[in-house]
């Protein structure tokens, strides 16, 4: 690309003036620029200031729609005009750098040109490829369509320090169903991040584990195998391997994985993986366990995940579930079928806590509650020894540096999806609070989950112990080392203080409805539409280190998608 190549002039009316924000230049009617795109200005004491571009017009000197249609005779499509229209385009940008940080307005008739690769790093507030805190979050392409000027396509590391602290933390991704591929993104992010962790040679730096939720399908239980190796057309497997070796990333699927299904029998099936043989070749492998909820005091306390999605404003089942804590009676059960007795004990007229704060009918509906959830179905029940069954949360206790967990829920009926998410973000909040003695868990956890609006929509009761469990985290996670990616379609039903304590946000296709919601409120009209237009593989981003939202790309993921 030319240096300095000069494609305008700024221009300030007395109704549309530059500020220290804004301005705008005039250029030639068939450069083709794109919202993004950034430009250089020439300022005062021989500074320079960088600007990003909002919206492009065109205007011509006619004074009305009218004007035009009696210039062509009359609305005569096939005349040559009686008048000719003096025309322009103008261009609207915003100002985001300047090399000496002088911030007065841009002054009228300053030299517009394109900036160079190291330019558009430098005004971006882009960190460079080799920074110990750079993650690749994906890659810009600018200038693209120009005749007379090469495209620029350049790796965006996203700094660490704001999306798994100390500086900012946590990772909010929205956009419709299949268009958005927001899961695809968030574990290019998490397998960007395993390759720079695993490579990083200073003993002090975080170790991070994770911990994936599989909510759809099969999504997300072969991410440990290459994609199927498609030899020819877009998006073949070479492709996908230069793409990632572009972007400074290991060409491989993700390591040190194991997957944990909800226990099976003949009876039911838990899970989707046995369609395609997933499960049994990990079994083979010593990769994949069966998870299992025995009868013990932990998972007795855990019951008040099961009303999640319960409006209990009396605090009536929260009465019932601290008797059950506390009292000597519910402390010796071998099995969930005594605890149900137990229950249904409480239930009996005359029975001695009926008298009490606790009434019968208010047993009643806890019994309906926790009857339909563990009657009949296996998943509660002791693990047996020397087998592939194992207790899920003394797996997340043992869980190392770089080890990525997969925790299927899919198949599971919500209730019960309730139940294993918030025992597991429950344990992780209290292990890092402390855990137990000589438990040493990783620096950093990040916890992903796709749906988010289950757990944590504006409609989800505020009583919810999951909702609960999540805002903390939201709020003091960053200092626990508790990161969460979380994804969901609409980003304006997720609570304000998860969203608002989320430091970084990915924005991809959307629909016209959803950007007129108040959290889209400050991203510029412009960039609003262009959410509701883009394709897959494309994200606008926001990050606190970053002086202005950006459009990326990433490519596919480079493990296998189940179907």
């Amino acid at each position: 690309m030319q240096k300095d190549k000069i494609i305008g002039k700024v221009i300030a009316t007395e109704s549309k003036p530059t500020t220290i924000d804004n301005f705008y230049f005039w250029t030639k009617q068939d450069l083709i620029l794109n919202p993004f795109d950034v430009v250089k200005i020439e300022h005062i004491n021989n500074s320079v200031s960088y600007g990003v571009i909002e919206e492009i017009s065109h205007i011509t000197d006619s004074v009305s729609f009218l004007s035009n249609f009696i210039s062509s005779d009359f609305g005569d499509i096939n005349c040559s005009c009686n008048t000719y229209r003096v025309g322009m385009n103008y261009v609207y940008g915003k100002v985001i750098y300047n090399t000496e940080n002088i911030y007065l307005p841009l002054q009228n008739d300053a030299k517009v040109s394109l900036a160079n690769k190291e330019e558009i790093i430098r005004a971006l507030g882009l960190l460079k490829e080799d920074s110990e805190y750079g993650l690749v979050c994906g890659y810009l392409n600018m200038y693209q369509g120009m005749n007379d000027c090469a495209p620029v396509r350049i790796p965006v590391p996203m700094d660490t320090r704001f999306l798994i602290g100390p500086e900012g933390a946590h990772l909010n991704i929205s956009g419709i169903s299949g268009l958005a591929s927001k899961t695809s993104y968030a574990m290019f992010l998490l397998k960007a991040l395993q390759d720079k962790m695993m490579a990083a040679k200073d003993d002090n730096k975080d170790d991070v584990a994770y911990i994936l939720f599989n909510v759809k399908g099969t999504d997300l239980l072969s991410i440990d195998k290459e994609p199927d190796k498609i030899s020819k057309g877009v998006g073949s497997y070479s492709d996908i391997v230069d793409e990632y070796k572009k972007l400074g990333l290991s060409p491989t699927p993700f390591k040190q994985v194991q997957y944990f299904y909800p226990y099976s029998d003949k009876n039911q099936n838990n899970t989707y993986a046995n369609k395609n043989n997933i499960l049994q070749e990990q079994m083979d492998e010593k990769k994949a366990f069966y998870y299992k909820f025995p009868c013990n005091q932990d998972n007795k306390e855990n019951l008040d995940l099961m009303f999640s999605n319960i409006d209990d404003s009396n605090q009536t089942m929260d009465a019932i579930l601290n008797f059950i804590a506390t009292d000597h009676s519910f402390q010796h059960e071998n099995s969930w079928e005594e605890f149900i007795k137990k229950i249904d004990n409480k239930q009996q007229a005359g029975s001695a806590d009926s008298k009490k704060e606790i009434t019968v009918q208010s047993w009643r509906k806890f019994a309906r509650i926790i009857k339909s959830n563990i009657n009949g179905k296996k998943i509660f029940d002791d693990v047996k020894m020397n087998s592939n069954e194992i207790e899920l949360l003394d797996k997340i206790n043992e869980i190392k540096p770089n080890d990525v967990y997969v925790i299927d829920i899919a198949r599971l009926d919500e209730n019960m999806q309730n139940f294993v998410f918030g025992n597991v973000i429950r344990y992780i909040y209290n292990l890092k609070l402390g855990g137990d003695e000589g438990c040493n868990p990783p620096s950093k956890i990040i916890i992903f989950m796709d749906e988010l609006n289950k757990y944590a929509s504006s409609d989800i009761p505020k009583n919810s112990p999951i909702l609960r469990q999540i805002l903390d985290i939201a709020e003091r996670g960053r200092s626990l080392g508790i990161i969460l990616f979380a994804a969901e379609q609409f980003r304006s039903a997720i609570h304000d203080r998860v969203t608002g304590n989320s430091s970084a946000s990915a924005y991809g296709r959307t629909n016209a409805i959803e950007i007129e919601k108040k959290d889209y409120r400050y991203i510029p009209q412009v960039y609003k539409n262009i959410m509701t237009r883009l394709e897959q593989g494309e994200y606008i981003i926001h990050n606190p280190a970053f002086r202005t939202m950006l459009k990326i790309k990433f490519p596919k993921p480079i493990y296998k998608e189940s179907k």
